[in-house]
């Protein structure tokens, strides 16, 4: 019975739902986001668009099952188009978006007015955006002292991957995943044996990992150049370049792999400062302790710390989302301003 029930709840339901309140309440409006950490990421994109009309209610795909996941978002509230005006759709682009229409689900993701993606393969990728990671650092550590360039640091990192992420998106596209799969890429895009004063030498090793890489796929499909540069500059038209190539990779090997393992060098850095500094003050000893003791306690945890990291407000593909979000709004007040008027139009022929 309560699958049964499930099933009826669509846009439609909602919209019934909001046509029974009063004027005066605010329109809800339901959105369906993949896991649990996906709500907090959703109430940071949808928050600015609530005011004394409409708020937005984040929430999981099932209260009954428990399902969680993009297929699981998909499956329910994708197919049959039962999303609507009041129900939305909020996930992860994956590599849905750079395919552009060539899968199924991409098709929909694309196709659909009432589906927004992060543009971003997920929000894992937004949480390690390289212009935000020093606030990171000062949160865990309450130390602002930039031991560390990030930014420098992921656009050649980027640059380095670009023209093994170009591979990778083409075989995905044409059929040839099991060539050179999401997972090989990663393999190869490991910054392993990475210093944070020193490291140059983990992006040298990055860049010959990826030349011989590039020159084994060149060899196995020689006729591949014009749809690899054509590929290039489709890329780049969509948002990723060679200094943003981080943004579009898997997020959880961004965010595990190599992001939260910078993240705490650095770190354990500028602990290791801030306890000296408290080490060699001229207080006593008692005092010193003291501070200490409060210093530590203070201290944050990097992931946790990470994955609150909302510095991506800024970023471009943030700011696309936005405004999607914001025609969305828009052109649902427009269909609702224009079956006002049909109903006037009605009433008034009715007199008549």
């Amino acid at each position: 019975m309560k699958s049964r029930l499930r099933d009826n709840i669509n846009s439609q339901y909602f919209e019934a739902a909001n046509a029974l309140k009063s004027k005066q309440s605010r329109r809800r409006i339901v959105a369906y986001v993949e896991s649990y950490d996906d709500i907090y990421f959703w109430r940071t994109v949808l928050s600015p668009f609530e005011d004394d009309k409409r708020y937005f209610e984040v929430m999981l795909p099932s209260k009954v099952n428990l399902t969680r996941g993009k297929k699981s978002v998909l499956m329910n509230f994708l197919e049959g188009e039962p999303l609507g005006r009041d129900m939305i759709a909020c996930v992860d682009a994956d590599y849905d978006y750079l395919m552009q229409g060539r899968t199924h689900t991409s098709k929909k993701i694309l196709g659909s007015p009432y589906v927004f993606h992060t543009y971003v393969y997920a929000i894992e990728n937004y949480q390690c955006y390289a212009p935000s990671l020093h606030n990171v650092c000062v949160s865990v550590t309450l130390n602002d002292h930039r031991i560390f360039d990030f930014r420098d640091y992921f656009s050649q990192f980027s640059e380095a991957v670009f023209p093994l992420f170009i591979w990778s998106i083409m075989l995905y596209r044409n059929g040839n995943y099991s060539k050179f799969s999401i997972s090989d890429f990663n393999r190869i895009a490991d910054p392993g044996g990475f210093s944070v004063l020193s490291p140059e030498p983990s992006l040298i090793n990055l860049r010959r990992k990826v030349g011989v890489k590039v020159r084994d796929l060149q060899r196995q499909f020689p006729n591949a150049k014009e749809e690899f540069l054509a590929l290039k500059q489709e890329l780049k038209n969509l948002g990723v370049t060679p200094q943003t190539t981080y943004l579009y990779i898997q997020g959880h090997h961004l965010f595990d792999t190599i992001a939260a393992p910078i993240l705490s060098k650095v770190c354990n850095l500028l602990r290791q400062e801030r306890q000296q500094e408290i080490y060699h003050s001229q207080a006593h000893k008692t005092q010193k302790r003291n501070e200490m003791t409060c210093y530590e306690n203070s201290l944050q945890d990097v992931k946790a710390m990470l994955k609150k990291n909302n510095g991506y407000i800024l970023s471009e593909p943030f700011r696309r989302m936005q405004q999607d979000i914001r025609t969305y709004l828009e052109e649902t007040n427009t269909t609702k301003e224009m079956k006002g008027e049909r109903v006037l139009d009605d009433s008034d022929s009715n007199r008549e």
